[in-house]
């Protein structure tokens, strides 16, 4: 028989310290693709172009740790920094000498494995009574995995048989599911738990040149007390009261960014030199309270049906759509701009480049409840006077709801020449079938996928204040998103006479839509020449 595995609660000595092991993919400049332990990571970070994480919600988490990091070395090691300072470090790199001082300062919260202080998990499940002898699959935390009742579809594991893995890769699970677990039963220390910060959340991200300079566009400003926000390394191992105590607010971005959202604790497999998991301990964390006036600073909000929503990904719905969100809205009707966009457009505004074109992510993972239905990672490039000036975020805005109002102005006509081939065209339930077999076709995609393509140039005439041809330009694109998507409906209704007569019907009422798209007819008046 193999050995008990071993963790961080358990009689075992530190391991796998993460400061020097290597365990976060990384793109350098170069395009090779390798892991580096945090203390290599911040010394080349102006030579790594990207964080090379596949994972959405994995990515995202490991963006907001090294952003805690650096928060944290920046304010324990410069002091009260300002803009100022953070553009020079965006354009010189940044402080190297300044990490490493920090991180060696707390080298010993950084080990995995450790009897009472491993990094983001909690010590005390090892001996609680409700955890000490029950183990759960590593796949518990990785929400790519089939764990319990939630099986996906192609992850054909079993709890009882989990496979063994990486130590580094079972943490970057780890990562992004203490950030975008959904609420729900626990039974363990309390009978359900909050949701995780980004649960259900489309995060947004700004994007530099460099891992350095995409840092530094989604810092969030230093703190008048560096004592007040702490990052879960910097705070004393949870106990098994706070892990039943009722749910309290962040107490800024470093907490939200590192929040044990679940009582999470690794147990190493014996005898590998790298260490391997298998089974974790896992129970209720420190519930998150939610304050509708502190929102998460990657977290958009768009107007929904009851007020204000986060975005989020929906089934059949491009998050390009939503993009009027990422912008400015001064009436807050609209949209609420992630506050890390207005903190990316300050620093390029001190850096004078206003007119610059900013790589944003969007990445997340949708929920029901506590069922995972999807996770997506988009990128977009937005004009940075879209990021501060009103007049350009109202533009795209305004663009991008006409984009919507045509669709489904269409979509109603579609839905009534469907209807007109069925039996009892003008009953409620009928329309409703009609509606059902167009949603089920291509006619969504007809639409949308004419718009997307032209999206970037339409951002690229907002961006340079042309806003007439921005229209222009629009509404032929429209006008060609609309005849497509028609032609499509018209192609999945068919050839019969019952599709030919109904078609006839509601051409008149088709075309009607699509009146102030075209353009203006050519000049019938201009002054004839003489003749000679």
């Amino acid at each position: 028989m193999s050995a008990p595995p071993t963790a961080g609660g358990d009689a075992a000595a530190p391991a796998f310290n993460l400061l020097d092991e290597p365990w976060i993919p990384v793109r350098l400049a170069s395009g090779q693709v390798t892991e580096l332990g945090l203390l290599e990571l911040f010394r080349q970070a102006s030579g790594i172009e990207a964080l090379a994480e596949p994972a959405p919600p994995s990515l995202v988490a490991l963006h907001r740790i090294l952003l805690a990091i650096s928060h944290r070395a920046l304010t324990c090691g410069q002091g009260r920094w300002s803009h100022k300072d953070r553009a020079h470090w965006y354009e010189h790199g940044l402080p190297a000498d300044v990490f490493t001082g920090y991180l060696e300062q707390w080298r010993d919260r950084f080990w995995l494995f450790h009897p009472e202080l491993p990094f983001m998990q909690v010590a005390a499940l090892a001996t609680a009574e409700e955890t000490r002898d029950k183990l759960k699959p590593w796949t518990q935390v990785a929400l790519d995995r089939a764990s319990g009742n939630t099986p996906v579809v192609f992850d054909h594991g079993v709890d009882t048989q989990p496979p063994t893995v990486d130590a580094g890769l079972v943490l970057r699970h780890l990562l992004g599911f203490l950030q975008f677990t959904p609420g729900g039963l626990v039974k363990v220390f309390r009978g359900s738990d909050k949701a995780g910060p980004l649960s259900n959340t489309a995060a947004v991200l700004p994007l530099g040149g460099c891992l350095a300079q995409t840092l530094l566009l989604g810092l969030h400003p230093a703190p008048t007390d560096a004592r007040h926000d702490l990052p879960a390394w910097e705070r004393p191992a949870p106990t098994l009261a706070e892990l039943r105590a009722d749910a309290r607010p962040s107490s800024g971005c470093c907490d939200r960014y590192s929040r044990l959202s679940r009582a999470v604790l690794l147990l190493r497999e014996p005898g590998d030199a790298r260490p391997l998991v298998r089974w974790i301990r896992f129970g209720a964390g420190l519930a998150l309270l939610e304050d509708e006036n502190a929102p998460d600073p990657m977290a958009s909000q768009r107007a929904g049906s009851n007020g204000m929503v986060r975005v989020t990904f929906s089934e059949g719905r491009a998050t390009w759509r939503d993009l009027g969100a990422l912008l400015p809205d001064g009436s807050g009707t609209q949209a609420r701009q992630a506050a890390v966009l207005g903190w990316a457009d300050t620093l390029l505004d001190k850096l004078g480049q206003g007119d610059a074109k900013v790589p944003v992510i969007v990445a997340g993972l949708c929920s029901d409840q506590a069922k995972l239905l999807r996770w997506r990672m988009e990128r977009y490039r937005l004009p940075a006077n879209a990021l501060h000036s009103e007049q350009a975020a109202e533009q795209v805005r305004d663009q991008l709801k006409r984009c919507e109002e045509l669709f489904y102005q269409v979509r109603n006509v579609a839905t009534a020449m469907f209807a007109l081939t069925m039996p009892d065209a003008g009953s409620k339930d009928t329309r409703a079938r009609a509606r059902a077999v167009l949603d089920a076709g291509p006619f969504a995609t007809a639409y949308f996928s004419v718009a997307e393509r032209a999206l970037p140039a339409l951002l690229d005439a907002i961006a340079a204040g042309d806003f007439g041809a921005a229209h222009a330009q629009w509404s032929a694109v429209l006008l060609g998103a609309a005849r497509g998507a028609w032609n499509s409906a018209r192609l999945t209704l068919g050839y019969s006479v019952a599709a030919l007569r109904a078609e006839a019907s509601t051409r008149g009422r088709f075309e009607f839509l699509l009146k102030d798209l075209k353009p203006a007819p050519a000049d019938q008046n201009r002054t004839e020449e003489p003749t000679t």
